[in-house]
């Protein structure tokens, strides 16, 4: 990483000026809470560091006419990846949030290419200053990791082929999706919130004060690790919740259903939700009892964080039909509490991952030198 040598006046200037995308040095000013010959003075220190440029002028009320910044060619870039077991997405941004390259691939093994094509396109603006990979797995603080998992969690960042140099944050997918959800989602008038996630796998993103919530190991909301069956007759398993709930559990219990009928049941859970949108009786039944026991989670969910607003995202969970049995079953079961389908669909991961990245790449160029 190239070194700025910016001093910490200069670092918070420039993070205001990351944060609004382009400012008059006395809305810099105001952001930062320093006189304006201050300002002037940093400005040309961050424009000699080629952190800062000139991008127009602006006229005020009394027709002064004021130099309007913006990111200079030496700021850099960040990227984001979502690095699922099927799907892989990449995001990269410019410090300033501007989208450069976005692209996204169905074939995991293919993925490390389609990083290296995107790290050469953004070359031409400046340096890479963080890399966020999202990953399937806790992310866990050293020393309190899975071993096993933390090998699975490198060995998925490996297969990007990312620089050696590069500045690489891991975090969990659901994780980032709530961080989504937090920054430009369902969240961003909420103080506390969880993302539910419910596809193939169950997980949630617990957010409180504005902040996420990880956890002493990385794995606050691993609800598939819920106690489940809780019963007399039934002992609790290991992710047995997240074999109830997931999709394949839910096809599972489609297929059951389908015997005696003429047309063959529903390989998918995006089949299952058409049929069930089309009328199809049994289709509705099982999408209805699927719908009271995600909404009995949610309910588990309000009852040990009080979050006020529950997001269903996943797959399965941002699914329409789903949503009037999960806010009928927490209407019944918790306290009021607002139950959302998530508006980010698919690129929620990633769009959180982006978030990430970019905090963490004005983090860097503020704390270089």
């Amino acid at each position: 990483m190239a070194k700025t040598g910016i001093g910490d006046r200069a670092g918070e200037v420039f993070a205001a000026l990351a944060a609004a995308g382009q400012a008059t040095r006395p809305q810099l000013a105001v952001a930062c809470g320093l006189s304006k010959p201050t300002v002037s003075l940093v400005m040309a220190e961050l424009e000699a560091a080629g952190l800062a440029e000139r991008s127009g002028s602006s006229s005020g009320a009394t027709g002064r006419t004021a130099a309007v910044y913006r990111l200079g060619p030496r700021a850099g870039y960040v990227l984001a990846v979502d690095r699922g077991s099927t799907q892989v997405a990449l995001r990269a941004t410019g410090l300033d949030g501007e989208l450069l390259d976005e692209d996204h691939t169905s074939r995991p093994a293919s993925a490390g290419a389609m990083v290296q094509a995107a790290l050469g396109r953004g070359a031409a603006r400046g340096p890479l200053r963080a890399v966020v990979v999202a990953v399937s797995e806790v992310v866990s603080p050293p020393g309190r990791g899975d071993p096993a998992t933390m090998a699975r969690v490198r060995d998925a960042v490996a297969s990007l082929g990312l620089p050696a140099d590069a500045a690489v944050r891991t975090e969990n997918n659901v994780n980032c999706a709530a961080i989504a959800e937090l920054a430009e989602g369902a969240g961003t008038d909420h103080d506390s919130f969880v993302y539910l996630q419910v596809g193939v796998a169950i997980g949630a993103g617990v957010v409180i004060g504005r902040r996420l919530v990880r956890g002493a190991s990385g794995a606050a909301g691993e609800v598939a690790r819920l106690a489940y069956p809780w019963a007399d007759d039934r002992s609790p398993a290991p992710e047995a919740l997240e074999a109830r709930l997931g999709s394949r559990a839910l096809l599972r219990r489609a297929r059951a259903r389908w015997d005696g009928r003429d047309d063959p049941a529903p390989r998918t859970a995006a089949a299952l939700f058409a049929l069930a949108e089309k009328g199809d009786p049994v289709a509705l039944e099982i999408v209805g009892e699927h719908a009271g026991a995600v909404g009995n989670l949610a309910a588990s969910l309000c009852a040990v964080v009080d979050p006020g607003l529950v997001v269903l995202g996943g797959g399965v969970g941002r699914n329409r039909l789903l949503l009037p049995g999960v806010v009928a079953t927490v209407g019944r079961l918790s306290w009021p509490t607002d139950v959302v389908v998530s508006e980010l669909g698919a690129r929620a991961t990633v769009l959180g991952a982006a978030h990430l990245a970019r905090e963490r790449g004005i983090g860097a160029v503020v704390t270089e030198g």
